[in-house]
Formats: C-alpha cells, sequence, structure tokens
C-alpha cells in the first residue's frame, strides 16, 4: 500500500505535464494549421489538438452520419469531426458569422472534403436548431454562447437519437469553474449545465481532461 501512495504523489506532481503531453499527442496536417491560425487571428480560440482528437474518435465510435455543430468558428473542431465521420457524412454547422463559416469552407476543402459533406447555417443557434430534426443527429458539439448552455442540452436531447452523443467545449473555463471566489454568469451557467447532465437520467456522462474540459454524455435508449 505504501508503495501505491508512492505512485500516487508522482502521478499528482507530474498530471499538468502528462495532460499537456496527452493533448499534444496528435499532430495536425496543414489544413488544420491553416484555420487555427485563422482562428487567432479572428480573437477565436479554437479546440485544442486533444479536444479534436477526442471529437473524432467520438464521432468515428458512434458511426455518426449526421452532426450538428454550433459554433462553427474557422473550421478547427468542424475538420476533426469530419475526419472521424462516415465517408458519406454531413455536419450541420451553425455560426452567427458568415466570415468565420467562409475560413471553415476553404479549410474543409483544403483538408479534402467534397463540399457536400457540410451544411452551414449562418445565424444564432438557439434560432437555428428548432429548425433541426427530431432524433437526427449522432452526435451535437456545442461550443456556443456558454450563457446558453442550458437551452444547447434541451435542444441536443431532442436532436439526439438513441445513443448519440452530446459534447461542450469549454466546460473548465480556465479553472474557474471549480473556483471558490465570485465568478461571472457565464461560469454560473456551466456549473449549472455540470450539475444537470450528471444528474440527468436520460444521459450518460463523463468529464475528460482536455483542452479547456469536454463534457461528453450518451443520450440513452
Amino acid at each position: 500500500m505504501r508503495q501505491l501512495r508512492g505512485q500516487e504523489r508522482v502521478i499528482t506532481a507530474n498530471r499538468q505535464t502528462s495532460w499537456a503531453f496527452a493533448d499534444a499527442f496528435v499532430a495536425e496536417e496543414e489544413a488544420l494549421l491553416w484555420a487555427r491560425d485563422r482562428a487567432h487571428e479572428t480573437g477565436l480560440r479554437p479546440v485544442s489538438s486533444g479536444t479534436g482528437a477526442a471529437l473524432r474518435l467520438l464521432a468515428a465510435t458512434a458511426d455518426a452520419k449526421a452532426v450538428a455543430e454550433i459554433g462553427t468558428g474557422t473550421g478547427v473542431s468542424g475538420i476533426y469531426l469530419l475526419q472521424g465521420m462516415r465517408p458519406d457524412g454531413v455536419l450541420t454547422t451553425v455560426d452567427p458569422e458568415p466570415e468565420r463559416q467562409q475560413f471553415a469552407r476553404e479549410a474543409f476543402r483544403a483538408a479534402g472534403f467534397a463540399t457536400n459533406r457540410a451544411r452551414f447555417i449562418p445565424g444564432r443557434a438557439l434560432d437555428v436548431l428548432p429548425r433541426l430534426a427530431d432524433g437526427g443527429y449522432d452526435l451535437v458539439f456545442c461550443d456556443g454562447d456558454r450563457l446558453e448552455s442550458l437551452d444547447y442540452l434541451a435542444e441536443s436531447l431532442r436532436l439526439l437519437r438513441p445513443g448519440g452523443l452530446v459534447c461542450f467545449e469549454g466546460v473548465f473555463a480556465d479553472g474557474r469553474t471549480i473556483d471558490s471566489a465570485a465568478q461571472p454568469a457565464e461560469v454560473l451557467r456551466l456549473r449549472e449545465l455540470l450539475r444537470a447532465v450528471r444528474e440527468s437520467q436520460e444521459l450518460m456522462a463523463t468529464l475528460l481532461p482536455v483542452g479547456d474540459g469536454l463534457l461528453c454524455a450518451v443520450r440513452r435508449g
């Protein structure tokens, strides 16, 4: 038992380094690097390579044919999702800024995806999502306005087929989610989201320590 405790101390001491190594484990090709550069230029924070790799793995595991993405950005997360989806799969991606979606179009094309693999819908997510088909999606990825997280969850439960996945990016909020100090409304909303997902009878959840925290849940059958 003493040996095990010693190992635990080593793991704790090196956890931050290990997480950083895991997050950078997957190398990125040129199209992803281009999209990432466009994100930084426009003031966006794209998903980390570790988060992207997790999304790609989840899409592949679900054999996803239909995926909905809230927050196109410049296409970093979209490329990862498309890489994991079936060859005939379609990504429906929503963003209020058409300029960002144009960058994503270019990134998808550079990554080798045909134009019919992605459906771009400009607009506010909560205006667009109600128009999407009930139970028509294998995975919903949420990377939009944190204040709307609970609304995204409600829409995702409607959109997902039984066995489908919902994922939320950025739930650590740079460590503020677990910080006992006073926090802004968006962090309080993330805490509500975490509680709602964990306590939901419809979902089986986990929290992955990649990027800024990836909350994932499967909709039960």
